[in-house]
C-alpha cells in the first residue's frame, strides 16, 4: 500500500466506528484508518504511548488512596464511591485541560486533588499519559502527520473536548483536516482555523409525538414499532434505532421484551453483567461475602460455579443432597458441625468430600477483606474477569452494588441489528428510522449537577465541564432530528412506576399534536405471539389454555360442586394409594377436616413455598418442635441418671438446661433461627416450658419408667434411647382400614407393666372448655392410647391426656375405648367419601392455619369456601358428623 493512499476518519463512539469500518470494507477502501480523536492523538505521540483507560485509572486510584494524604479529603477517601468520584473528577479536569498542580495553591481542595493526581500518575505505567501530555508529545511529531495519518476527516462529531483542540489546530499546518458537519451544528471555536467545515442541509423526516402510560409501555410501543417496520419491509434492522438520553431506566424492560419478541435488539452501551451466567456467578459469590454464609446462598453459588475448574468441580453430582433442607447453615460453625457429622456413606459416590467443602467454607468465611483471594479461588474465566473489574470499580464491601452497575457487550452485531442506544451514540451514527423515548421533564435534557469533589465555587462548572450534560442532550436531540432521513417518533410516559404524573420535555414543543396511546389499546402490529393474543381476546378465547382458565374461573364462582373444586372419578388409583399408606394423626386430621388438602399434600405432594428468609420469631409449630426436642433429651438424661420419678428439682433443672444447650446447637445447624436476642429469649421460654412439663404433679406410678418421643407403627426412632416395644410393628385401627405411625410425646409405664400414662404436650394456649375429639382436630390422645394398648397388651390400663405446660393444665380423655369406636366410624365415612371421588373442601380449608391456602382462589376463606361449603357438605353425607363431635 502506498503512503499516498493513507487517510484517516475520526468518529465518535463504538457504533459509529463499527459502521464506518463496515462501509469502508464494502467499498474496498484500502489505506483508510478509522479512529477516535484520542486514538489519533496517541498514534501521533508515537512510541508506546497509551491513553489512561478507565479500568487502569480506577485500579491506580484504589491502590494509592490508603497511603496518599489528601488533606481536606482525608476523612472521606476510604468511603464507598470515592474511587468512582475521583475518577470522574480527574477525567473532567483532564478533558477540560486544567493543570491541577499549577492551581493547587488556589484552594485546599485542589491541593488534595493534585496530590491524588500525582500519586495516580506515579502508580500508572510510564507510557500512560494524560490528554495534555499526549497532545504535547503529538505536537512534537506533527512532521510525520502526512505519513502517519494522511488527510483527516472528522465525521459525526458535534463538539470536541478542550484538551484536544490545540492538537487539531496544529495538525492543519501539516495535513488537510476536514470537519464534515453535514446538517449538524459546528463548534464556534472552529472559526478562524484552517479546518475545512463541510455543511449540508438538514433532513426533513416525518415527526410524530406520542405519549404512553409508563416507561414500560413506552418500551412496548417501541418494540411494536420496530416489528411493524421489519414486517412491512419498509426498513432493514440496521435502519432502525431506539434511543434515550439515559437508557439505564429502560434497559431491564428492553431486555425482557427482546426475548419475548425474538428480535435481535443490540444494546450499544452493553447489558448488565448480572444478566449473564458468569455475572450471576460473581453476584452469588458477592452475596455470600457481603451478607454471610447460608445454605440458600451456597446452593446458588455451587450451581453457578460447577465449571471445569475450581473446588466445586471435585464434588460429586448430587452432593447437595447431604445438606438438611431446613438448615439455614448461617455460619462457618454451623457448616463445621454438619460436616463433622457426615460419613463417606452420606456422599453420593461413597467418598469423603467434607475436606473440600470445609475448605470452601473456610475461604468464604474470610469475608470481604479477602475478596480478591476468594474470587481467584472459586471463579474462573469470564466470571473471574467480572469479579476483578468489580473490585477495581468500588470497595469490596459494596461488591453487590458495584456488580449491578457493570456492563458488557451483548454479543450481537450492531451493523445488522435494531439498535437500542444512548442519544449521543445515535447523534454520531444516524439511522433512517428513529424512536426517541423518555422525553419527560428532568430526563431529557438532564439537569446539570456539580462535580462531587470540586464544587462550583472552587472551579466554575462551566470551566470544569465545558460540555455539560444538559447542553449535550439538547445538541444530540437537534442533531438526531437533522440527520434522520425517514421517520422520527418522539415518546414520553405520562406517569412513573408509582403512578405520579410526569411533565413533558421542553424539547417536545413545536412538534405537532401529541398522540395519546392507551395502555390497553389494540396495537396495529403486535411484537410477539403473547402481545398478539392479549390484543385479540376473541382469538385468545379459542386457545385451550384460555378455555381451561375461563372454565375454571366460572366453576369457582358457581355454588354447585364441579371438577375444579376437587371432584374426581370414583376409585381413582391415586386416591386408593394414599388411603392405603401408613397415616399419622395429623394426616388423618387433614382427611377428616380438609379432604382437598389431604389430596394436595399426599397425592400431589404440594408444599408451602419457602420464603428464603430467617424468621423474626419461631412460629407455633417451630416452638412446639423446640420444646419437644428439649423434653425428649432432658427425659433421656434423667432416666439415665436414675429415673424422672426419683429426680429432684435441681436435677431436673440441670438436665433441662443441658438439654436446651445441646438442642440449640443442633437447631442452629439444621434450621433457621431468629436474631440472637430473640433466640436467647426463645430458648429461655423452652427451658421454662420443659421444666413445667417434667415437674407437673402426675399421679405416681410405682417403679415407673418414662420414655420420650416414642416411635410406633414403623416410624424411625429420633434417638438411640431404648423403646418399650418394637417400633417396626404394624399398628392398624380395627375396622377403619388405616395403619398409623407416629411419635408419642411422653409415655410412663409402671414397674409392674399394668398401667401407662400417655401424654401429648401442647405449647399453645388451652381451650376454654374440656374437649374430646374437638370436631376431628384432636386425635392424638385416642390414637396414641390405642397404639400403646395394641403394642403392650389389652390388659394394660391407659390414661391419655393433653398437657399444656404454659398454663399447667392437663386434659384427660374420658373414655379412650369409646372414643376410638367413635373415631373409627368417622374414619370409615371419610374413607368412603374420598374413595367416591369427593376430594372437596372442609371446615379447615382456607383457614388461618391452612398452609396450602395459596393454591386456592384469592381470599378463599371469605368467598370461595363460603360459597362452596354448603354443596360440599351435601356430598360428604355422614362424613360431616365428625365436624360436630365434641
Amino acid at each position: 500500500m502506498s503512503i499516498s493512499n493513507r487517510r484517516t476518519i475520526v468518529v465518535h463512539g463504538r457504533l459509529a466506528m463499527r459502521e464506518v469500518r463496515l462501509d469502508a470494507a464494502r467499498k474496498r477502501c484500502h489505506g483508510l484508518q478509522i479512529l477516535s480523536f484520542e486514538q489519533l492523538a496517541v498514534r501521533m505521540a508515537g512510541g508506546f504511548a497509551l491513553a489512561i483507560d478507565d479500568d487502569s485509572l480506577r485500579s491506580a486510584i484504589q491502590a494509592v488512596l490508603p497511603e496518599t494524604p489528601l488533606g481536606e479529603l482525608e476523612s472521606i477517601k476510604l468511603l464507598p464511591g470515592m474511587v468512582d468520584a475521583a475518577a470522574d473528577t480527574l477525567h473532567k479536569a483532564w478533558r477540560a485541560g486544567i493543570d491541577l498542580a499549577a492551581r493547587a495553591d488556589d484552594h485546599p481542595r485542589l491541593d488534595s486533588i493534585a496530590r491524588l493526581e500525582s500519586a495516580v500518575l506515579a502508580q500508572l505505567p510510564p507510557a500512560m499519559m494524560r490528554p495534555a501530555d499526549i497532545v504535547a508529545a503529538a505536537c512534537k511529531r506533527l512532521d510525520h502527520a502526512p505519513a502517519v495519518l494522511g488527510p483527516v476527516e472528522i465525521i459525526g462529531i458535534t463538539e470536541l473536548s478542550p484538551c484536544w483542540r490545540p492538537l487539531l489546530q496544529a495538525l492543519t499546518a501539516h495535513t488537510p483536516v476536514q470537519w464534515t458537519a453535514g446538517p449538524r451544528s459546528a463548534p464556534a471555536w472552529l472559526e478562524g482555523t484552517d479546518v475545512v467545515v463541510l455543511r449540508s442541509k438538514p433532513e426533513t423526516p416525518e415527526i410524530n409525538a406520542v405519549s404512553a402510560a409508563t416507561a414500560y409501555h413506552e418500551a412496548i410501543e417501541a418494540i411494536r414499532w420496530a416489528r411493524a417496520l421489519l414486517a412491512s419491509g419498509e426498513a432493514q434492522p440496521a435502519d432502525i434505532a431506539i434511543a434515550a438520553s439515559s437508557p439505564g431506566e429502560y434497559d431491564d424492560h428492553f431486555l425482557s421484551l427482546r426475548a419475548d419478541a425474538n428480535i435481535d435488539l443490540h444494546f450499544v452501551h452493553g447489558v448488565k453483567v448480572t444478566t449473564t451466567r458468569d455475572g450471576q456467578a460473581a453476584a452469588a459469590l458477592a452475596d455470600i461475602i457481603i451478607r454471610g454464609l447460608s445454605q440458600t446462598r451456597m446452593r446458588r453459588l455451587a450451581a453457578l460455579c460447577s465449571s471445569e475448574t475450581g473446588p466445586f468441580r471435585t464434588l460429586p453430582a448430587g452432593w447437595m443432597r447431604v445438606l438438611p433442607t431446613d438448615a439455614p447453615l448461617a455460619s462457618a460453625q454451623a457448616w463445621t458441625r454438619l460436616l463433622d457429622r457426615l460419613t463417606p456413606a452420606d456422599w453420593p459416590d461413597g467418598k469423603d468430600h467434607a475436606p473440600t467443602l470445609r475448605g470452601i467454607v473456610a475461604i468464604l468465611a474470610k469475608g470481604s477483606s479477602a475478596a480478591a483471594e476468594i474470587g481467584s479461588t472459586l471463579l474462573n474465566g469470564r466470571a473471574l474477569a467480572i469479579w476483578r473489574k468489580a473490585l477495581l470499580a468500588g470497595p469490596s464491601g459494596s461488591l453487590d452494588a458495584t456488580l449491578e452497575t457493570l456492563k458488557q457487550d451483548d454479543g450481537l452485531e450492531a451493523c445488522v441489528s435494531v439498535a437500542w442506544m444512548p442519544a449521543s451514540a445515535l447523534a454520531a451514527s444516524p439511522r433512517p428510522f428513529v424512536r426517541l423515548i423518555g422525553l419527560n421533564s428532568s430526563r431529557w435534557p438532564r439537569a446539570i449537577s456539580e462535580d462531587r469533589l470540586i464544587s462550583d465555587h472552587i472551579i466554575p462548572t462551566s470551566e470544569l465541564d465545558p460540555l455539560p450534560v444538559a447542553a449535550s442532550d439538547r445538541r444530540d436531540f437537534e442533531t438526531i432530528l437533522a440527520t434522520t432521513a425517514g421517520q422520527v417518533v418522539l415518546t414520553r410516559s405520562r406517569r412513573d412506576s408509582e403512578g405520579r404524573l410526569l411533565g413533558r420535555s421542553s424539547l417536545l414543543g413545536g412538534h405537532g399534536a401529541e398522540i395519546y396511546v392507551r395502555r390497553n389499546a389494540v396495537p396495529g402490529h403486535a411484537f410477539s405471539e403473547t402481545d398478539r393474543l392479549m390484543a385479540r381476546p376473541e382469538e385468545f378465547a379459542q386457545e385451550p389454555q384460555a378455555i381451561s382458565a375461563s372454565t375454571c374461573w366460572r366453576n369457582w364462582n358457581r355454588k354447585e360442586i364441579t371438577p375444579h373444586d376437587g371432584l374426581v372419578r370414583a376409585d381413582h388409583p391415586l386416591l386408593l394409594a394414599i388411603l392405603d399408606r401408613t397415616q399419622s394423626a395429623s394426616s388423618l386430621k387433614r382427611l377428616l377436616r380438609n379432604p382437598l388438602g389431604f389430596v394436595w399434600v399426599y397425592a400431589m405432594h404440594m408444599r408451602t413455598p419457602e420464603t428464603g428468609r430467617d424468621p423474626l420469631v419461631l412460629d407455633a409449630l417451630g416452638m412446639g418442635d423446640l420444646v419437644h426436642m428439649t423434653l425428649d433429651l432432658a427425659l433421656q438424661k434423667l432416666e439415665a441418671a436414675g429415673g424422672l420419678g426419683h429426680a429432684s428439682e435441681t436435677q431436673i433443672a440441670t438436665a433441662v438446661s443441658s438439654a436446651a444447650d445441646e438442642v440449640a446447637v443442633v437447631w442452629e445447624s439444621e434450621r433457621a433461627v431468629p436474631p440472637n436476642v430473640i433466640w436467647r429469649r426463645t430458648l429461655d421460654e423452652a427451658r421454662l416450658l420443659t421444666s413445667r412439663a417434667l415437674t407437673y404433679g402426675d399421679e405416681p406410678l410405682l417403679g415407673a419408667r418414662a420414655y420420650g418421643e416414642v416411635p410406633f407403627g414403623g416410624a424411625t426412632a429420633k434417638s438411640t434411647a431404648e423403646a418399650p416395644w418394637n417400633p417396626t410393628m404394624v399398628v392398624e385401627i380395627p375396622g377403619a382400614g388405616f395403619r398409623i405411625a407416629g411419635y408419642i410425646d411422653r409415655l410412663d409405664i409402671s414397674g409392674d407393666g399394668q398401667r401407662a400414662l400417655v401424654r401429648d404436650y401442647k405449647t399453645g394456649r388451652p381451650p376454654k372448655d374440656s374437649i374430646g375429639l374437638d370436631g376431628g382436630r384432636e386425635l392424638q390422645r385416642c390414637l396414641y392410647a390405642f397404639a400403646v394398648k395394641a403394642l403392650l397388651g389389652a390388659d394394660i390400663s391407659i390414661s391419655a391426656s393433653l398437657l399444656y405446660p404454659r398454663d399447667q393444665i392437663n386434659l384427660q380423655l374420658e373414655d379412650p375405648e369409646a372414643t376410638l369406636i367413635e373415631i373409627t366410624g368417622y374414619l370409615k365415612a371419610a374413607r368412603a367419601n374420598l374413595t367416591a371421588g369427593n376430594a372437596l373442601i372442609g371446615p379447615d380449608t382456607g383457614g388461618a392455619f391452612d398452609d396450602l391456602a395459596f393454591a386456592l382462589p384469592a381470599n378463599a376463606g371469605a368467598t370461595y369456601c363460603k360459597r362452596k361449603l354448603s354443596a360440599a357438605t351435601e356430598r360428604f353425607g355422614d362424613a360431616i358428623h365428625v365436624w360436630e363431635a365434641k
